[in-house]
């Protein structure tokens, strides 16, 4: 915990706050991508005991899903206490089919800053500009924003990328938390409508569960056809449907 503050404090020196974002469900066979981003203002870092209350934080991976829905219900309520900004959108199975995985995860990524950078806070997210230009470098007087993994090209707003970011920066791993959590709550909204599948339990990610229930019953709405293609076809789960795959 000590260490991603002190990254934060260090990259982050000078600027008004971090913005971290990360995503889930990115390597799931079925469902939306779920994108977070957390804002942490320059002041957050300062204040001791708001700091220990997210005792623990770290990447969503690496944590239990009890400890998971405490942290998350920890942030939610220093949101509504003004304390940070959590927020968190979606790409849909349609937009991953039309988008592929990457674009669906940018345009998810993207209505997260979006809600961070409306009125008042508006100027300090500035817009990355033309292709390859401004990613990574912006003036201090801006919010540093902070996204787990490679960087996302093209991406509306000036960010730099960290890889394996959610074990090094508070602002990610919070936000990784945030994911998490929010897109377990839509798989197990799907359980409730496809109870066959099991999505409550593997949470749409290549079980030998979930690839049985698949080959059996043959792939519901909220499956993404690229992905359940060759599985359908006898063929093994892709490495990257593992829910413990690291896309960093």
């Amino acid at each position: 915990m000590a260490s991603l503050v002190s990254f934060d404090r260090k990259r982050g020196h000078g600027r008004p706050g971090i913005a971290g974002i990360d995503e889930a469900g990115r390597g799931s066979l079925c469902g939306p991508v779920v994108a977070a981003a957390v804002l942490l203002d320059a002041g957050f870092y300062g204040e001791a005991g708001w700091v220990r209350k997210l005792s623990g934080a770290n990447d969503s991976k690496k944590l239990s899903p009890a400890k998971r829905a405490e942290l998350h219900e920890k942030i939610m309520q220093m949101h509504s206490e003004g304390k940070l900004r959590a927020v968190w959108a979606q790409a849909s199975v349609l937009e991953i089919s039309a988008h592929n995985i990457l674009g669906a995860t940018r345009l998810a990524m993207g209505r997260c800053v979006m809600q961070l950078a409306q009125g008042p806070l508006a100027p300090l997210f500035p817009a990355a500009g033309t292709e390859g230009e401004l990613f990574g470098r912006s003036d201090e007087k801006n919010f540093l924003v902070l996204v787990d993994g490679l960087p996302l090209r093209p991406f509306a707003w000036t960010h730099e990328a960290i890889k394996k970011g959610d074990g090094k920066s508070l602002a990610i791993a919070l936000a990784s938390i945030v994911a998490k959590v929010e897109r377990d709550k839509l798989l197990l909204a799907m359980e409730a409508k496809y109870p066959e599948y099991g999505f409550g339990t593997h949470k749409g990610y290549g079980t030998p569960e979930h690839v049985e229930a698949l080959r059996r019953l043959g792939p519901c709405a909220e499956h993404r056809e690229l992905f359940v293609r060759g599985i359908l076809a006898g063929e093994e789960p892709p490495p990257e449907s593992h829910p413990e795959f690291d896309f960093n």
